[in-house]
């Protein structure tokens, strides 16, 4: 059995829960432990007590700490793919991406370490000096979901560590394999006992045991939005009160015009929806097509969907893996089904699939006639699931990408510079993509959304240092009275 870190320490639990592979439900990847209440405060004690030293230590020190992490898990890029793809099920060639990814955010850190900017500017009055400096927040709350069960901590634990904060880590229970392979880095790269602890388990225990600490200065989550709501309320109302990064999720819209390119539309939107298994939420689940184009799109999606292989997520050649867990499984066939109740007509996939091994494997769903009121349109599915939804114009087509309570991210495919210049502005999302998929960003510049999608500071990039710093101005009279 795997153990948490505390305090500087690889501890044993006494309750514990098997990692089961998606692709092969025969194969369990280990056995993880969960920590208790008791762990989880002794874990954030330790952070607590460990923030004084670390806030204040040299930026050559965090720097070699975050680069020897981002040097292994390079070196090591393979072997962590296979563990990720083996525990969450998308496809290898995806694992070993993000693993890349994981260790292009901690190298990137260990430059902003380097960084640490700040101002000095003149006051109003005569003989003051005014500095404005950035300070660590103290000790974090870092609580990540199971679709992105490397990059996620990375963009999380990276910045923290680099401006000074002491962390307590609490990965999803679904995919504790790849948190525990980073911990392990982390560890081996140096770090200070009590400045990094991991604590696995249920949001119920160790989330609440985070939420309810008044050592815990700030908590960054990742996950759902009705979570994400609870969490916030927590944060508010206890004493005191913490600082707040929440991303929850998305109803992502790919507007498809008359004038795009086809052939860059169809693969534009099939890797929007149904690579990664659908399972990003910045996955395009509305793909809202004008009238000139709409028949044709339909047809060339199925078409392509036809060639879309559906396997084992280790296994060359697979497109798509299994859905992460039979929960995940039943709520894309129940939405499926909700849709077809609502008038949907679903023109390709949406079948179960046997393979070699039992697995969680569903047919990517293409569901046509979906109007933008339907719960299909509004509600994140989370899978391989997307509808189609018809536009008269662009107009009509901006309009529908707006009408939706979430904004992350948000699509057009189009020829023209007008349409495109006039959608970027008047998208209501954080990220908007012309001629790109909607899923898929850069580790150096800032992701986040609007409305139920986001709430608080950016993460990544050097935006990352509007939630993990806090500001200090700083005035100083020179005594001389001129």
């Amino acid at each position: 059995m795997t153990k948490n870190y505390i305090a500087g320490e690889w501890l044993a639990a006494q309750e514990a829960s098997p990692n089961i592979n998606p692709s092969n439900t025969n194969d369990v990847v280990g056995e993880y432990a969960h920590a208790s209440v008791a762990e989880t405060k002794r874990a954030i004690d330790a952070a607590y007590d460990a923030f004084p030293d670390w806030s204040r230590s040299t930026i050559q020190m965090r720097h070699d700490l975050l680069k020897a992490i981002g040097d292994e898990i390079h070196a090591r890029k393979d072997e962590l793919g296979c563990l990720l793809s083996r525990e969450e099920g998308k496809t290898l060639p995806e694992g070993i991406g993000e693993v890349v990814r994981a260790g292009q955010i901690f190298q990137f850190f260990a430059g902003e370490c380097l960084r640490m900017a700040g101002e000095k500017l003149p006051s109003v009055r005569p003989s003051v000096d005014v500095e404005i400096t950035r300070e660590s927040v103290g000790v974090v709350g870092l609580i990540t979901p199971w679709n992105f069960p490397i990059a996620i901590p990375a963009w999380k634990i990276a910045p923290a560590l680099a401006y000074g904060n002491t962390v307590v880590f609490k990965p999803a229970e679904l995919v504790p394999g790849s948190a525990h392979a980073l911990s392990e880095i982390i560890v081996r790269a140096g770090v200070p006992a009590g400045v990094f602890n991991l604590v696995m388990g249920r949001g119920s225990v160790v989330g609440e045991a985070m939420l309810n600490s008044s050592k815990v200065s700030a908590v960054s989550f990742t996950g759902s939005l009705p979570t994400g709501r609870k969490i916030a309320k927590t944060c508010i109302t206890c004493e005191p009160m913490k600082k707040l990064q929440l991303e929850m999720g998305g109803k992502n819209p790919m507007v498809v015009l008359d004038d795009a390119d086809l052939k860059l539309a169809v693969e534009c939107a099939v890797n929007s929806a149904f690579f990664s298994t659908g399972q990003r939420c910045t996955a395009a689940s509305r793909l809202i097509v004008t009238d000139g184009i709409h028949d044709r799109f339909v047809a060339a999606m199925q078409e392509r969907m036809r060639g879309l292989v559906v396997d084992d997520a280790l296994k060359a050649g697979s497109h798509v893996g299994p859905v992460v867990d039979q929960s995940q499984l039943e709520q894309d066939l129940n939405y499926i089904g909700i849709g077809l109740v609502e008038g949907a007509k679903l023109v390709a996939g949406g079948e179960l699939l046997k393979r070699e091994a039992p697995g969680f494997y569903l047919a990517p769903a293409l569901l046509t006639e979906v109007n933008n009121e339907m719960r299909v349109a509004r509600e994140e599915i989370f899978g391989p699931v997307a509808t189609v939804i018809r536009a008269t114009d662009y107009d009509e087509a901006l309009e529908l990408a707006n009408d939706t309570p979430f904004g992350l991210s948000s699509g057009i495919c189009t020829s023209s510079l007008k349409y495109a210049s006039h959608f970027k502005r008047n998208a209501d999302a954080g990220m908007v993509m012309v001629n790109l998929p909607t899923a898929g960003v850069d580790y150096h510049v800032p992701f986040g959304g609007r409305k139920g999608s986001s709430y608080g500071p950016r993460e990544q990039g050097r935006y990352a240092q509007e939630f993990y710093t806090a500001v200090k101005t700083a005035y100083t009279f020179d005594g001389n009275g001129h």
